[in-house]
Parts: C-alpha cells; sequence; structure tokens
C-alpha cells in the first residue's frame, strides 16, 4: 500500500502532511513514471526543476517524492535537492542593504527575496548536476540561519531540483532553465500561502506578533514575486486548503 501520510524534517523543522489518495494516484505516481521514461529515452541523467512560492509545500513534496519513487517497483528512485542552501550567510546579510519602497534596509530583513541568494554559485552548481557530475550539494537549516555546504552528494540519475525562484522571470534566474530537462511550478492562494508561512516562523521559535509581521513585510512580497513572475511549465499544479494537488490544465 502506497502512504500517503509523511513525516520528514525540512530545513531543520518537524513537518507532517497527508496528501490525498487522488493526488498520490493522479498526479504524483504518473508524474514519476513519465520521468523515469524521459530518463531512459535520454539515455542520462536528466534535472527536473520544481519552482512553488515560500509556504506551498515544494520542499516537502519533493521529499515525499523521494520517498516514493523509491517505494514503488514502476519508478526509478529520484534525489531531490533545493536551493536553500544558497542563501548568502548571516553575517553577508547583515552587512548588506537593499532598497525596498524607496528605503535602505539589510539584507537579513528581507531573507528569502532572489537577492539575499547567491545566485553565481547556484548557477555554477546547476551547472555540474546537468552535466551528469558527481558534486556536494549544500543544505540550509532554519535553527541556525546558514548553509552547510557539501551537506550531501548528488549521484542520482534523476535529480529533482526545488526552490522558489526556479522559473523566475528576472536576469540571471530566467538562465537556469536552460538547465532543466523539464519543470514544475505550483501555484496557490496567497491567503492560504500567509497563514502556512506566519505557522512555520513559529515553530522555529519566533513570537506570533513578530512572526506575522516579517511575514507580510517579507514573505509575501516573494509569494507575490513568484506567483505573478514565474515562466509557464512543463506542468502546473494548485494545491488547495485540503494539501490537494490539482493539474491546472485538467481542473
Amino acid at each position: 500500500m502506497i502512504p500517503n501520510d509523511y513525516s520528514v524534517r525540512i530545513n531543520g523543522i518537524a513537518v507532517h502532511v497527508r496528501y490525498s489518495e487522488s493526488s498520490v494516484n493522479d498526479i504524483f505516481l504518473p508524474f514519476l513514471r513519465s520521468m523515469t521514461a524521459l530518463q531512459k529515452r535520454l539515455g542520462r541523467r536528466i534535472l527536473i526543476m520544481l519552482a512553488a512560492p515560500p509556504g506551498a509545500g515544494k520542499s516537502t513534496l519533493a521529499s515525499y517524492l523521494e520517498m516514493l519513487s523509491r517505494e514503488c517497483q514502476d519508478t526509478a528512485p529520484i534525489q531531490t535537492i533545493g536551493i536553500d542552501g544558497f542563501h548568502r550567510y548571516q553575517d553577508d546579510l547583515l552587512t548588506h542593504t537593499a532598497v525596498r519602497d524607496g528605503k535602505e534596509i539589510s539584507l537579513v530583513q528581507i531573507k528569502g527575496a532572489p537577492v539575499t541568494f547567491d545566485l553565481k554559485r547556484l548557477t555554477e552548481r546547476i551547472k555540474k548536476i546537468a552535466a551528469g557530475e558527481k558534486c556536494g550539494w549544500p543544505v540550509y537549516d532554519r535553527l541556525l540561519h546558514n548553509p552547510t555546504d557539501n551537506a550531501i552528494t548528488v549521484d542520482s540519475d534523476i535529480v529533482l531540483l526545488e526552490g522558489n525562484y526556479l522559473l523566475l522571470d528576472e536576469d540571471g534566474w530566467r538562465d537556469l532553465r536552460r538547465y532543466a530537462d523539464y519543470t514544475v511550478l505550483i501555484r496557490a492562494d496567497e491567503a492560504l500561502l500567509r497563514e502556512r508561512l506566519i505557522s512555520r516562523r513559529i515553530k522555529t521559535g519566533v513570537s506570533e506578533a513578530a512572526s506575522r509581521e516579517f511575514v507580510d513585510f517579507s514573505d509575501m512580497e516573494n509569494v507575490r514575486i513568484c506567483l505573478g513572475k514565474s515562466l509557464p511549465a512543463d506542468l502546473t499544479l494548485r494545491i488547495d486548503g485540503n494539501n490537494d494537488y490539482f493539474d491546472e490544465k485538467i481542473r
């Protein structure tokens, strides 16, 4: 029996999710089977890019898909990685600034925005992944507030890379798409994402009031960037408040 209850630790935070049977059987498994077929047809490593706004559960979904790919006999195992390990280090964010709404602010106040990622380093590592190289990959811990480089080794024939801005239609970011063999975009309503983001921040030990303030000032701007400025994907999914996924082309 295919499990649809899933518990995992994402960026240092314990997460439990329950996916509907329709999401698993109608969306996730067909996707994994098609990626298995694509890799066999091309005869080399394939790179899948999964983009979604903050709070959409992309990291948890990616982890679940990796587990699912290893549980099923008719799907090849995939390896999932994320771009969060390319956050700039906290010391760097504290000593550099950006302008928002006409005011100069510390980058740490908008941590998670595109400018707070080391795009050059991310691009260099993605090139290695796309070229089929075995290489190290960083991870990010929300409790430590810093990435750890080469925490994992990428060596799979099917690699799924998840991140907010992988399909962002902005200079530098839009160039990443050329390295992908297949792209996925997840969409959701802003209100749903806001509540999820507040809840997630509270779990890191931040007060509810401070969590709401940060989410409204920083995270929701990033949500709007992702929802409004992402390029079209090969597969676009929508998630609702019940954690059900739907193919936007079919629904």
